[in-house]
């Protein structure tokens, strides 16, 4: 059955047959070898891709569906007219070093900052806006307590110290405590010294935060975020708005313990040297992908996309990694793949299997890839116009510039759609976080109408009653969801032309996200660093010699980051050097 491939070195297109000896295939093939296959086009995988060629190394990525960018991508036609950030719809948490070593501004990449870039609209006529405006911030919260107001630039002042902190150890490879048996002594020795490095560094940024800002850091990394936030604060409305970064994206309640670090993660990213400021991209999502790729096709990456890897081939007397084989039969050969895939399949789809240890393969197994995040896509024919605002802003005003907050008005009510989810039950009031990025981004939908991002929480994977393949319960949901926007912003459900709804097993399906976990696994304490993704194996290398991992399941974790591809990049550069 022919098939559709675009090449994109060069910016070619090539349609080719599913027969190996297609031209695609021998471009890619032809008795090449290549010194790194990577699997998955996602924003790490590219990343990784083109660190690697940039040192000199021949790469080929290959992407399972026919447009780049996993979760980091902008598609078109799904509402005509409309472009949608159909995962991802944010940007702070990508690395300042990978922006300027990529050049990814002269590719195309631009940040549109958001000010002010949080409005929470409560029932009761008044809202709360924050953003990177102190006198603002300082006039709002002392709407609701001039306490908060005080102290809420202590808080922000506390959490930045943290991320300084954070900074060395996401932009580093974890120093894994396994024993290199296989090593040579030079070898050994040098891996003796890195670890060395990295914990004096580590240590040496310790000592400089004094002892009770690390006590009050491990408090933060341990405690519930109603615990860090109940410390802080008294205002119900300023809590929930804060907690919701402790929660979004996880199966997980503002009660859990070490949901205080998912606090911490999302913000301790930064848009043009400003900590903690979240920025839409110009063009959706998929321009941070295009970017990457750009730099990547410059330093000469072969980028396939619809070429689905079928299998990582492992030579099983070796142990050592082969290349990849295709779902149409063709075969890629390399002594080294990075998977930008997730642990679970990485390591139980794609490995052979008898291959893998099985106490490591347990792990994969056994780890929390649990979502209850769904993520609907919308188009209107008209900004919603909020009750709690006074006067109509057919372009824009202050409240639709950032993240608008629905149904978190207290930390109560999260809470209680969370528990809702723990019992099979999409969450009644559910958690919103809606965004509109077309009052900034005037390139993704037709004048005066709108293209708006709703993050849902909290909807399980499986459900106690029904299935998220009915499409009675999956529009029963959406519906929910615009009745309780009405509820803040009267009319909004008559706004709407179309939509695109993306469940738990649709992330899973659509993007190869194992349980719809956007993280590529849960973002608990017993799941990062050196236990990421299980213990012994936290350093992107894998049982399997020659196999790395890339992606959001290793070190430090989910979000368009590109840390991991980075750091992945680095390790193998080395192993390379010592091969």
């Amino acid at each position: 059955m022919p098939m559709n491939r675009v090449l994109l070195a060069g910016v070619r297109r090539l349609s080719t047959s599913a027969s190996p000896s297609s031209a695609a295939a021998s471009q890619l093939q032809g008795g090449k070898r290549w010194d790194a296959v990577v699997v998955g086009g996602g924003h790490n995988g590219l990343a990784a891709a083109a660190y690697l060629a940039r040192a000199g190394r021949s790469v080929a990525v290959l992407e399972r569906r026919g447009v780049l960018g996993g979760a980091a991508v902008s598609e078109s036609g799904l509402v005509p007219g409309f472009r949608f950030s159909r995962c991802s719809y944010l940007l702070s948490l990508l690395r300042p070093s990978l922006i300027q070593e990529l050049e990814l501004e002269r590719h195309g990449l631009k940040l549109l900052p958001r000010s002010p870039s949080s409005f929470t609209p409560c029932l009761d006529g008044r809202y709360l806006l924050l953003g990177p405006d102190a006198e603002l911030n300082h006039s709002e919260i002392g709407k609701f307590s001039k306490k908060d107001a005080e102290a809420y630039p202590r808080y922000e002042e506390q959490l930045e110290k943290y991320c300084k902190l954070m900074d060395f150890v996401i932009d580093s490879p974890p120093p894994e405590l396994r024993q290199l048996y296989h090593a040579s002594m030079v070898d050994r020795m040098k891996d003796k010294v890195d670890k060395s490095v990295f914990w004096s560094k580590l240590v040496g940024i310790v000592m400089q935060q004094g002892q009770k800002d690390m006590v009050n850091f491990f408090d933060l990394l341990l405690s519930p975020a109603s615990k860090v936030l109940n410390n802080w604060f008294e205002g119900e409305v300023l809590k929930a708005t804060l907690a919701t970064d402790a929660v979004i994206g996880t199966m997980a309640g503002v009660n859990t313990p070490g949901s205080g670090y998912v606090l911490l993660h999302h913000i301790m990213g930064e848009t043009g040297g400003q900590r903690g400021v979240w920025a839409y991209v110009q063009g959706g999502m998929g321009s941070v992908s295009s970017a990457i790729s750009k730099a990547a096709l410059e330093a000469g990456v072969q980028i396939v996309t619809n070429a689905e890897v079928s299998q990582i081939m492992v030579d099983e007397t070796t142990g050592k990694v082969q290349g990849v084989g295709l779902a149409d039969g063709t075969e890629l050969h390399s002594s080294v793949v990075l998977s930008n895939a997730t642990p679970y399949k990485t390591f139980v789809d794609l490995v052979p299997a008898n291959i893998l240890p099985e106490e490591f393969l347990c792990a994969i197994k056994t780890a929390d890839y649990s979502s209850a995040t769904t993520k609907i896509n919308v188009a209107v024919d008209r900004l919603p116009q909020f009750n709690c605002c006074k006067g109509i802003n057919p372009e824009g005003g202050p409240e639709h510039m950032g993240t608008i907050h629905i149904g978190s008005e207290s930390m109560e009510e999260i809470d209680l759609a969370y528990k809702e989810a723990t019992g099979g039950v999409s969450s009644t009031r559910p958690v919103i976080e809606m965004t509109i990025p077309s009052v900034l981004d005037k390139t993704i939908s037709p004048p005066g109408q709108h293209v708006i991002n709703l993050f849902v929480q909290y909807t399980p994977y499986k459900l106690s009653e029904g299935s998220w393949q009915d499409s009675t319960v999956r529009k029963s949901f959406a519906e929910r969801c615009f009745s309780l926007i009405d509820d803040y912003a009267p009319g909004f459900s008559s706004s709407v032309i179309g939509y695109d709804m993306l469940t738990p097993p649709d992330l899973e399906r659509e993007f190869g996200l194992t349980g719809g976990n956007i993280f590529h696994g849960a973002m608990g304490l017993d799941s990062l660093f050196l236990m990421r993704p299980a213990k012994g194996w936290s350093d992107y290398r894998t049982p399997v010699k020659g196999l790395y991992l890339c992606g959001s399941g290793a070190h430090p974790g989910g979000g368009v980051m590109g840390a991991p591809g980075r750091n992945a990049a680095s390790v193998v550069l080395d192993d390379l050097k010592t091969r």
